[in-house]
């Protein structure tokens, strides 16, 4: 073995800045195995409340909760088969107590059969409540689900909540028809208000408030009904869930996050569930682990799943209930001549910027016929209105054959009104440097009326006994200026000096905003799951046989190759991979190429608030600078060890603890632009290259060029799926 020199890099703390990642271990359904078992009826009850009481201090209005009906709504009826009848939605001043209650009964308890499908779903406030006969005398409070109407009690602290203990003795009763159930509850018991440009989905409790007397009346009916005694039930109860299984969007003490996306909002929680059961058919575990660790780069919140004891429902697919169609990123619901409209909950969070005027869709399979293409025309949050060429029909799922990157996409910047009197110079600088749009604060509860990246922002006492829990040497100092996330979380390495003017702060941090720039650009590029190449990728550690985490498009797998990765979340012997490293570590990927044709590979480490390093190509291997083209290539059927201990004189180390990101993007055409430039800003070195600031901006830019093919619609560059895969990697060092 040749000496190897060493190329140390740091991880960073990527859980604070606002970034949604892609989970590279998604699984999609083999195309010749996509018709699962038939099952018997499915039902389901969704209740979303954006709308409560305005005229109680107590109550604040969401923002997603509607729409978090319709994305389970579509989810269910197109890619899991439910029939519209048996899905009842219950929306705002509808979902009163009393009709959320008698739809559980009527359209839940009383219908299902033996066997039979069980979905409820609820979006809204939640809040924790005094209970006067609590199961643990330690812990007087109990969780519970706000809906819409107030208690005629409410000035005397009577609320109309529905308790935890409640909503056990129904899923009890459905435990007597079947186990098929699944709860999923996207709401809160701890925070409230407004964080940022978020909302918190929590409403104030605590032994101020007290539970109705109808509640506990509703509760002894039911024990009777079940033949349930105090006793039995309390057991019951302190076992664990009823039946089937729970999926929370957060632990007990922690927030859930109403979530500005790309011109709409959602729960944080519900729009990477439903984005990831579109594309996948993960058991229950498996989605949960995966939606975790994207919810990392959107909010605090780490999502709970609860099952009965010794039950195997955690290995279960999620709904107890196989996906009955392809994996789609929309589905046509409507058509009026060659127009139509696209319901798009199938698109990830980082991909919706390039979903829009130019992108195409096709439908999966025709036996017969050309391939019908569905070009958008617009986007409005995520419905779009498109034309197309050919005939599809209402409820047909569309896949994505090509996507646009903006050539202009701007970073939008939101000033935080700590900036008081500065507001207008901090637009003014912010909009003098290229492709950065400052948005001013606005009053009401969300303080911008678009979506933000980041907030511009002086550091106050208030938001230091936010940050509380943050270590004390890493506080930033009070009146120094940097950037949050939407959710008010520093940005490492971004606050200056106390007192640190806004002129020295904006030009301070001018590399990093352009560093920031880049990797959303990046991430607009990110298809894993669309992408029709052919490509595998596995990261593990040096001569050793453990998988740490893989990557593959299972759309460019095809049917009959018994070498396509049998599960994309769990390892051979069942486990989900881990995708940690300890510090010291030595690792390295592994990448296949299984197209009939060449391809050209990078790599890259992606820390948005220091730059991007180009791990592969690089100036270390051999005949990178005589052949650069050559370098980047991985012939058909080639597996690539990179680095390969044999031949290769570098290695990759985990230096430092933190959440790392690897971005791994392959191509049919050569990275000429972007190896030129490399080439340049390679000049007199001999290594790994980092770039930062306005040469991170243009590697991605010539990158973009060159995967494109100069392929332009308008200030757009559209990349088809069959000429590239762009996949990502996410990892914690420990």
């Amino acid at each position: 073995m040749k000496r190897r020199q060493f190329i140390q890099f740091t991880t960073s703390a990527l859980a604070t800045i606002g970034l949604n990642q892609l989970d590279l271990q998604r699984q999609s359904l083999r195309y010749g195995k996509v018709l699962a078992q038939s099952t018997p009826r499915k039902l389901a009850l969704l209740v979303g409340i954006n709308q409560y009481p305005t005229n109680s201090d107590r109550f604040t209005s969401l923002s997603g909760c509607v729409n978090d009906v319709r994305l389970q709504e579509q989810l269910l009826i197109h890619r899991f088969g439910f029939q519209p009848d048996d899905i009842k939605t219950i929306t705002d001043t509808e979902a009163t107590r009393d009709r959320i209650l008698t739809a559980f009964e009527t359209h839940l308890i009383q219908q299902a059969k033996p066997g039979d499908v069980v979905v409820f779903h609820f979006s809204g406030h939640g809040s924790q409540v005094f209970d006067p006969n609590p199961i643990d005398p330690s812990y007087p409070l109990n969780s519970s689900l706000v809906p819409a109407d107030e208690h005629w009690q409410a000035e005397d602290g009577i609320v109309n909540e529905i308790t935890g203990h409640t909503l056990f003795l129904l899923m009890f009763a459905l435990k007597q028809k079947t186990d098929n159930v699944t709860v999923v509850l996207d709401s809160c018991h701890s925070g409230g208000g407004t964080r940022g440009n978020v909302k918190i989905r929590a409403i104030p409790g605590g032994m101020d408030f007290r539970i109705s007397p109808e509640e506990v009346e509703y509760q002894q009916q039911w024990l009777k009904r079940l033949n349930l005694s105090r006793e039995d039930f309390i057991k019951s109860y302190q076992q664990g869930v009823a039946t089937g299984a729970v999926i929370a969007s957060a632990q007990r003490e922690q927030i859930a996050a109403d979530y500005p996306f790309s011109g709409f909002y959602a729960g944080a929680f519900t729009y990477l569930l439903t984005q990831t059961l579109w594309q996948n058919n993960h058991d229950v575990e498996s989605a949960i682990a995966g939606i975790e660790r994207d919810m990392r780069f959107l909010s605090t919140q780490i999502p709970l799943v609860e099952v009965p004891p010794n039950s195997r429902h955690h290995r279960e697919p999620i709904y107890f209930t196989e996906p009955k169609t392809l994996p789609a990123e929309g589905v046509v619901t409507s058509v009026e001549n060659n127009r139509v409209q696209v319901w798009l909950g199938g698109i990830s969070q980082e991909s919706l910027e390039a979903i829009s005027e130019g992108s195409i869709f096709t439908p999966p399979f025709r036996s017969r016929g050309a391939t019908p293409k569905v070009e958008l025309i617009s986007r409005n949050g995520l419905i779009a209105e498109a034309q197309v060429e050919g005939n599809v029909q209402p409820g047909e799922l569309l896949q994505e054959f090509a996507r646009t990157i903006p050539r202009d996409w701007k970073l939008h910047i939101g000033l935080d009104p700590s900036l008081s009197q500065e507001t207008e110079t901090a637009k003014t600088e912010l909009e003098s440097l290229k492709r950065i749009q400052a948005i001013l604060p606005q009053p009401g509860t969300f303080p911008y009326p678009v979506d933000v990246h980041y907030i511009l922002s002086r550091m106050t006492d208030e938001y230091q006994q936010q940050l509380s829990s943050a270590t004390p040497e890493k506080m930033p100092p009070v009146d120094s200026l940097g950037l949050f996330s939407p959710t008010l979380d520093v940005i490492p390495d971004s606050f200056g000096i106390s007192g640190e003017t806004l002129t020295q702060g904006i030009e301070r941090l001018q590399g990093k905003l352009k560093s920031l720039l880049a990797a959303r650009i990046m991430r607009m590029t990110l298809n894993a799951e669309s992408s029709r190449l052919n490509l595998e990728v596995t990261m593990g550690l040096e001569n050793r046989p453990e998988i740490v985490a893989q990557a593959f498009t299972p759309r460019g797998c095809r049917q009959d190759d018994s070498q396509c990765p049998p599960l994309g979340s769990r390892g051979e012997s069942g486990q989900l991979l881990s995708h940690q490293l300890s510090v010291g570590d030595a690792f390295q990927f592994k990448v296949t190429n299984r197209e009939e044709k060449d391809l050209h590979l990078g790599i890259m480490l992606v820390d948005p608030t220091a730059g991007i390093t180009v791990l592969f190509p690089n100036e270390l291997q051999e005949n990178s600078r005589q052949d650069p083209d050559n370098a980047t290539r991985i012939k058909p059927n080639q597996t690539l060890l990179i680095p390969n201990p044999d031949k290769d004189e570098f290695v990759f180390i985990a230096e430092e603890a933190g959440l790392g990101e690897v971005l791994i993007v392959a191509s049919d055409q050569p990275f000429t632009k972007a190896l030129l430039k490399l080439r340049s800003l390679a000049r007199g070195k001999k290594g790994i290259i980092s770039t930062r600031g306005e040469d991170s901006l243009e590697i991605i830019n010539d990158l973009v060029d060159d995967v494109s093919r100069g392929a332009q619609v308008g200030v757009r560059r559209r990349i088809r799926t069959s000429q590239m895969a762009a996949l990502s990697i996410t990892f914690n060092v420990v």
